[in-house]
């Protein structure tokens, strides 16, 4: 008797897959939920934003912005 294999013979394999980012865990359960109290500029009372460190603040403005 053959041994069965579902899924899809012309997928490669996952270990081989390059196009996809798997990040790790996070340390503990997380909800963001943007408001009317949000100020306009992301940078302002943001914890991802580093000030001290040389950061692309147009890359990073246009990462929280939100896309119409």
């Amino acid at each position: 008797m053959e041994p069965t294999n579902p899924g899809n013979k012309k997928l490669p394999d996952f270990k081989e897959l390059n196009d996809r980012l798997i990040a790790n865990r996070a340390p503990s359960p997380q909800l963001v939920i943007k408001t009317n109290l949000d100020p306009a500029d992301p940078t302002v009372e943001n914890p991802y934003f580093e000030k001290d460190k040389s950061t692309d603040t147009e890359r990073f403005k246009d990462y929280f912005e939100e896309q119409d």
